[in-house]
């Protein structure tokens, strides 16, 4: 699968709060932000 680049901007404070978790789980912050991602929930679009 083709990846592409995400870039945004948070505080730093919840920058350092993701690293630490990603840490803890032993998993990349872009694995993490990868599975929430996943785990959205999309509504159906019924506009036909």
């Amino acid at each position: 699968m083709e990846k592409e680049r995400l870039s945004l901007r948070i505080e730093k404070e919840r920058l350092e709060k993701l690293r630490k978790y990603a840490k803890q789980k032993k998993k990349s912050m872009t694995r993490l932000i990868e599975d929430w991602i996943d785990r959205l929930k999309l509504e159906e679009d019924t506009r036909e």
